[in-house]
């Protein structure tokens, strides 16, 4: 099982998320990944995901079922929403030794009746740099986020990793 611990600026609160993935065949997988919010002590997030993997062309798709309770003082004990996801993603290699990729990754959400849609999707560089120091591997992303037209930043090291935006959003996590 993979766990972490997370915290963003916008919700100010420290999140504990973990993470499993149950192999199906060869190249599929229901990932199954829930997070505690300890800002309130219950449940933010549970989900559960069927991907499968194109390793052939270094793709993937995933079709998602999402249960998000949101977390305002005041509406804590209101239900949460039930929603489903479709995303992909691609892998372009820029170097023939793969430390160099441009991404192109998609998601689109839809509501329980698959009437309310929310779009996102992104191209991006990924660089990753190994024994940046001894025991010590980078990851370094540049992208831009296509449908809110914003550029956004990733710095991974090892067991930690930063991510921000030119909104001013950001978040921090690190791997147990």
């Amino acid at each position: 099982m993979e766990t972490s611990l997370r915290y963003s600026g916008e919700s100010k609160a420290l999140r504990i998320h973990a993470k499993e993935k149950y192999p199906i065949d060869s190249n599929s997988c229901l990932q199954v990944h829930g997070e505690l919010d300890t800002k309130y002590g219950a449940p933010s997030l549970f989900s559960a995901t069927l991907r499968h993997f194109f390793p052939d062309i270094s793709a993937s798709l995933g079709f998602s079922l999402l249960y998000k309770r949101h977390g305002l003082a005041l509406q804590y004990d209101k239900l949460g929403k039930v929603q489903y996801s479709l995303r992909g993603k691609k892998a372009f290699p820029v170097t023939s030794n793969g430390l160099l990729n441009f991404n192109i990754k998609g998601r689109c959400d839809f509501d329980k009746e698959f009437k309310e849609r929310n779009s996102k999707g992104a191209a991006e560089f990924s660089w990753s740099i190994f024994n940046f120091l001894p025991d010590q591997d980078v990851r370094l992303k540049l992208g831009f986020e296509v449908f809110e037209k914003v550029p956004y930043m990733q710095i991974r090291e090892n067991n930690w990793t930063f991510n921000a935006d030119m909104t001013g959003k950001w978040n921090i996590r690190y791997d147990l």
